[in-house]
């Protein structure tokens, strides 16, 4: 299928991404390293902890809004909240009030993921099963290209002009909100909402227990936990070992020329690769894939992912850490696409941004876990840290094939 060939809301919906993440990416990444200048790196942590745990209500309450009242609306409420927060950041900045701009960075974050569900759930609404993986791949693809144009121009202008960074997010966001209102149409299912006389509260709750009860569902949120925790390691405890203990050394000795790096330097061009990696070879990887059965793409992703990152977990040596990088960016490209897909063909249409909702909350909890790992690895050994990784991996697979199963609740999710 061609990219022309797609809806349209999808096609606008791809290229708004790209913006968001681009703008999320220049301004979000360096929020928390502006909380510790002003407030220090303690208060700093317990003032990014409140901007989650708020996340997460505002990620649920957008997905029950969404499912009640139209994608469309939803996204021009978050969008609008977006925009109007960044405009009060850049003005609070700009008469050095930090406690403003935070405040202003509390409702963002809450406005951004009031929009999430309705966004994922759009796609859902207007993509068949012919046509998910290469949806999901280019989407993908444009993810990590804007995250790594955002970091790089955030990286240059938040030191000495961070007004101006947020005054550009916010003339983004305008952006952004005008081609919603102006170009996108809703695509909420016609499905009858069941009307009850029950409070807000109550009706929001029996919604996402629905939600919750749903055990196919509910071992893929387990397989997506897992496999983001394992990803995030490489900010977290890997970051810290490489940082710690990995000797300066010549990159790739062999060569007549190298660079000799030290851990940090060798952290940064780890996620450099990875990046990189993905955008180049994303739309590579769905057209040489696109014949091998999901079950294999699923299994086989999951292991290279896995066995990618207990090598980073445990080696020393520049060239293996770099080839090691190369083999886990081959298994996220041959696992994230089949599992969107498999996630998108159990979500129900009556709720499909309730689910979508509850399956975001997968980065929260990796978020968690990952961070608890790094108090982990201050007593475990690095080969320890790699035998929990593995074990993690082989739940992801063990999740997987339960869903894949002939004899599973959704048959038709058994694929090849």
């Amino acid at each position: 299928m061609r990219l022309a060939a797609l809806h349209p809301n999808l096609r606008v919906r791809i290229a708004v991404g790209f913006v968001q993440r681009l703008l999320d990416s220049m301004v979000m990444s360096f929020m928390a390293v502006y909380l510790a200048f002003q407030y220090g790196v303690a208060v700093a942590g317990v003032l990014v902890v409140a901007v989650m745990a708020l996340g997460v209500v505002g990620t649920l309450a957008g997905g029950h809004m969404s499912d009640a009242h139209g994608r469309r609306r939803t996204l021009l409420l978050g969008e609008l909240g977006v925009c109007l927060t960044f405009g009060v950041m850049a003005a609070a900045d700009a008469w050095h009030a930090p406690m403003a701009v935070y405040a202003g960075y509390v409702v963002n974050k809450f406005a951004a993921s009031f929009a999430m569900p309705a966004n994922d759930a759009m796609i859902l609404d207007v993509t068949g099963p012919e046509s998910r993986k290469l949806v999901y791949t280019i989407n993908y693809w444009s993810i990590n290209l804007a995250l790594a144009f955002g970091a790089l121009v955030g990286g240059f202008l938040y030191n000495g002009h961070f007004t101006l960074l947020l005054g550009l997010a916010t003339a983004g966001t305008v952006g952004i909100a005008a081609a919603t209102f102006v170009l996108i149409a809703e695509t909420r299912p016609d499905t009858p909402v069941q009307e009850t006389r029950q409070s807000i509260l109550r009706d929001f709750a029996s919604g996402y227990r629905l939600v919750l009860q749903d055990r196919a569902f509910g071992r893929l949120l387990v397989a997506a936990t897992l496999f983001m925790s394992i990803e995030l390691q490489l900010i977290n405890y890997i970051g810290v070992r490489l940082a710690r203990d990995l000797p300066r050394q010549d990159l790739i000795p062999a060569l007549p020329w190298t660079v000799r790096v030290d851990g940090v330097e060798m952290l940064g061009i780890l996620r450099a690769e990875n990046t990189v990696l993905v955008v180049v070879l994303a739309l590579v990887a769905h057209v040489v894939l696109r014949r091998v059965p999901d079950r294999v793409r699923l299994y086989a992703g999951a292991g290279l992912f896995t066995a990618g990152y207990m090598v980073l977990a445990v080696s020393d040596t520049g060239w293996v850490l770099l080839l090691a990088a190369l083999v886990l960016t081959i298994g996220e490209l041959m696992d994230v696409p089949v599992r969107q897909t498999l996630l998108a063909d159990m979500v129900p249409d009556g709720a499909r941004t309730r689910y979508m909702a509850v399956y975001n909350l997968n980065i929260r909890i990796a978020l968690v876990v990952a961070s608890a790992c790094i108090t982990v690895g201050s007593v475990v050994p690095p080969w320890g840290m790699a035998a929990l990784y593995g074990l993690f991996g082989l739940v992801i697979i063990s999740q997987y094939r339960a869903i894949l199963a002939p004899s599973a609740a959704r048959p038709a999710l058994a694929r090849a």
